[in-house]
Order: structure tokens, then C-alpha cells, then sequence
């Protein structure tokens, strides 16, 4: 079987660029899926964010997360459990505006490591952004400015905690989905597995690496490539043993931005060839909230179905 897509981004700096481009190319086209080593974050950083990140799970939410547990009697299920997932979690938003001031019992060292943390993960989206408009022949800059909307991307970090789970073949620690927005940037327990993602009719693994960091693609990316890449479908499988960490950064549209496949990766001889709609992101994500662990075709079918009402401005490139 072909092994999961793990690609060096320091090889583009020298004459192995093209075919370090090749791979990441075929990971979009393929897999929907990567793994980043030499990606350019600080192991220093990485540690720090991985301790705090634990500390702060020991501290503040491994206990609530019990009496929740506790509340549901969900470690005498019986049946397979299809409305909740097997996670603790908390969000930090850091663009338009971020909310890091207001989430409570995270000590001020935490807040400051996972501030320069999300600036470090912001810069790395933008230099991928670029990448993937490289190889899909777009000028560079054209996915950041297709995200970009009036106020800029949104972007923000799902910090998960994947605790023990006692029946983990009948509750999933997070549900199988494809992400609704742009590109995700994933930095996971190198030591407790669980992700997996779904390909040629079976559930592969993501090898858990230290210091390295995930990369899969939204639907948005699907929408603006008309389908030349896919977002694909994964999931957390829960684990008798250990906690699992997962921090997971989503560089994602701006709410009014426009989605809508780029005009160059159309057929010019074909408008038929356009197989995805043009819509609001906010008003995808309206639909997505509902729909999240169903499949992604009847979203896109919806969008389509709204598409008439949304006013499409050609993207400038800077």
C-alpha cells in the first residue's frame, strides 16, 4: 500500500524543489492529506505548547470532562453512541479579532506561548496558500485573496484532549467529516494515535511524528480548485490508553468572502466544466453547522441551489 505522504518543506530551498512540488502536489490531488517535517516552527515552541497544553488539560479540564462522562453514563454504553464525540475542547479564535482575553482559566504564560504559536502556524498557511497556487499554475497570492473577504481570513486553533474511553468501538473520539473551510494545520501527540482518513474504501492511519504538522484540505480548497483537490473524509478513533493532544489551526475564508472556482482551473470551451457553486462562506457555514458528520455532496448541492443570489467580484491578485 503507498505510505502517507510525508514531505521535508526545507527541500525547497535547493535542487530538490521540484520534487518535493511533485509530492505536495500529489498529496492535494491523492490525498487530501500530509505531513510537514522542517516546516520552519520552533521544537522549542512545539514542547512549550505541548506541555502547557497538557498541564492545562490536567488542570482545568480532565476533571469536568469526567463528571460529564459521569452525567451521560456513557462508560456503561451498550449500543454505539452516533450524537457526541469523545473529546475536551475549547477554541481559541485569533483573526478578524481574537478572543484569547476572554477564555477563562488559561494562565498567562499559556495565552502567550499559544499567541506566538498561532502567529508561527498564520505565517506557515500563507507560505502553503502560495504553494498550492504555485502547482495549480494561479498567481501567487490568489487563495489568500480569495479568503480574504472585507476583514480578512478567520483563522483559530480547536485545542482537543482525547481522553482513555473505555468502549472506543462504540464511541468515536470526534465523528467522521470533512472541514468546511480552508486549509487545517494539525500539531498532534507524536505518542497516541487516533487519526484516521478515509481512502480507496478504507480508514488509513495519520502516523503520529514528533514535531511535525498535518496538513488536509477544506471543502472551500475543493470548491476554488473546481475539484481538482478534494477534501477528504477522517475521523479520531477514541483510545483505551493514554490521552491524545490535537491542536488544530483553521486558516479559513472570511465570513462575506465570495467562494467560487477559480476562472483559470475552468475549461474555457466548456462553462459545464464549473462543477462547484459560488456562494457566501458564511452562508456555507450556516448549512455546515447542521450537517457537519453527513456527506459533503448535498452541502455543495444546497449552495448551488442559493447561487443566483450572490454577487461575484473577480478576485485582484497583489
Amino acid at each position: 500500500m503507498e505510505s502517507f505522504p510525508v514531505i521535508d518543506l526545507s527541500k525547497l530551498n535547493g535542487e530538490e524543489r521540484k520534487p518535493t512540488m511533485e509530492k505536495i502536489e500529489d498529496a492535494c490531488e491523492n490525498w487530501g492529506f500530509f505531513e510537514l517535517v522542517n516546516h520552519g516552527i520552533s521544537h522549542d515552541l512545539l514542547d512549550t505548547v505541548e506541555r502547557l497544553t497538557k498541564e492545562h488539560y490536567r488542570k482545568c479540564m480532565e476533571q469536568r470532562f469526567k463528571e460529564m462522562v459521569a452525567s451521560k453514563g456513557l462508560e456503561a454504553v451498550q449500543s454505539e453512541i452516533s450524537d457526541l464525540d469523545w473529546e475536551s475542547t475549547f477554541f481559541l479564535r485569533h483573526l478578524p479579532e481574537s478572543n484569547m482575553a476572554e477564555i477563562p482559566d488559561l494562565e498567562e504564560d499559556y495565552r502567550k506561548v499559544m499567541k506566538e504559536f498561532a502567529l508561527e502556524v498564520e505565517k506557515l498557511a500563507e507560505q502553503l496558500l502560495d504553494l498550492l497556487c504555485e502547482n495549480l499554475g494561479l498567481e501567487k497570492g490568489y487563495l489568500k485573496k480569495a479568503f480574504y473577504g472585507s476583514k480578512g481570513p478567520n483563522f483559530g486553533t480547536k485545542v482537543s484532549n482525547y481522553p482513555p474511553c473505555p468502549k472506543p468501538d462504540l464511541i468515536k473520539g470526534l465523528r467522521a467529516h470533512t472541514d468546511a473551510g480552508g486549509i487545517i494545520l494539525l500539531f498532534q501527540d507524536d505518542k497516541v494515535s487516533g487519526l484516521q482518513l478515509f481512502k480507496d474504501g478504507q480508514w488509513i492511519d495519520v502516523p503520529p511524528m514528533k514535531h511535525s504538522i498535518v496538513i488536509n484540505l477544506g471543502d472551500q480548497l475543493e470548491v476554488i480548485t473546481n475539484g481538482k483537490y478534494k477534501s477528504v473524509l477522517h475521523r479520531v478513533i477514541a483510545q483505551t490508553d493514554g490521552t491524545r493532544m490535537s491542536i488544530a489551526s483553521f486558516y479559513n475564508p472570511g465570513s462575506d468572502a465570495v467562494m467560487y472556482p477559480a476562472p483559470a482551473l475552468v475549461e474555457k470551451e466548456a462553462e459545464e466544466s464549473q462543477i462547484y457553486p459560488k456562494f457566501v462562506f458564511e452562508d456555507y457555514m450556516k448549512l455546515y453547522a447542521g450537517l457537519k458528520f453527513q456527506a459533503k455532496q448535498p452541502r455543495f448541492e444546497a449552495m448551488k441551489a442559493m447561487e443566483s443570489t450572490v454577487n461575484m467580484d473577480p478576485i485582484a491578485t497583489v
